[in-house]
């Protein structure tokens, strides 16, 4: 688990960290997309591993794409489609993690970065933070079906037209993130919302993320069907039953995730 050179891996009791880390700003190149991926993928079926923080090292979350490095990966017919497909694959294994991803933002996450945030489950954010669409200033696009999850009809456009930053305090008041702090207190609440999840059953956890993601897009009617189905899958499991043994004997549950 620790064969990283621009992410880095912890794990605490059943909580693991994950950390951007290729200086100076965090852009996504190949090897951070590749890493992130691989990491996700990894944590997904390690039973020990519950619960993910997902942050940045330094001042900055991720800048966004890497532009430098872009000449050196696409450099012939069918590198641009393969580029894409990597990038977007980034995004989608945080949010198919089987484990529910709480994103601590300690910095600006632009393009990119803003992605990761759109597909994680929890996120909290620094009073650095910033959420941004830079690509018009670079003659790109990038990032805006996923921040259609995250902002309203006019402030997602100015983002995309204008370049407009939406910092910590307004991510905050717009129901964008669960908290904004001051930054050395930023890590510990991501721990601690991390550390609530790992606690209850990764059965749960674990059938609930992956119902949160399906309903996500049906409609009323089928996804409360789904939810209902997804329900009852649950209720036959060891776990459900030792929920429920522990409430009626007002004591704490003991989990073993099947």
């Amino acid at each position: 688990m620790h064969d990283y050179t621009q992410l880095r891996f912890e794990l605490d009791g059943h909580v693991a960290t994950l950390t951007l880390d290729a200086p100076p700003v965090n852009a996504l190149t190949r090897t951070l997309n590749d890493e992130l991926t691989l990491a996700l993928d990894r944590i997904s079926e390690l039973d020990e591993i519950r619960a993910v923080v997902l942050t940045g090292a330094g001042r900055v979350f991720c800048a966004g794409a890497d532009l430098k490095g872009r000449a050196s990966v696409i450099k012939a017919p069918g590198d641009l489609p393969a580029h894409s497909r990597r990038t977007r694959e980034c995004f989608h294994a945080i949010r198919e993690c089987a484990k529910p991803v709480v994103c601590a933002v300690n910095g600006a996450a632009l393009g990119s970065g803003l992605a990761m945030v759109a597909s994680s489950d929890i996120v909290v954010v620094s009073d650095k933070a910033q959420l941004g669409l830079p690509e018009v200033d670079v003659g790109l696009l990038g990032g805006c079906s996923h921040a259609m999850r995250l902002f309203g009809h006019s402030r997602l456009r100015r983002m995309a037209l204008t370049g407009f930053r939406v910092g910590g305090e307004e991510l905050y008041r717009l129901g964008v993130a669960e908290a904004c702090v001051p930054g050395p207190e930023l890590l510990p609440l991501a721990m601690e919302i991390a550390q609530s999840i790992a606690a209850k059953s990764p059965v749960s956890t674990r059938m609930g993320k992956h119902t949160l993601n399906v309903i996500e897009d049906m409609s009323l009617r089928d996804g409360y069907r789904y939810e209902q189905d997804m329900t009852a899958q649950i209720g036959r499991t060891e776990d459900a039953r030792e929920a429920q043994r522990a409430f009626a004997e007002k004591r704490a549950p003991v989990f073993v995730g099947r």
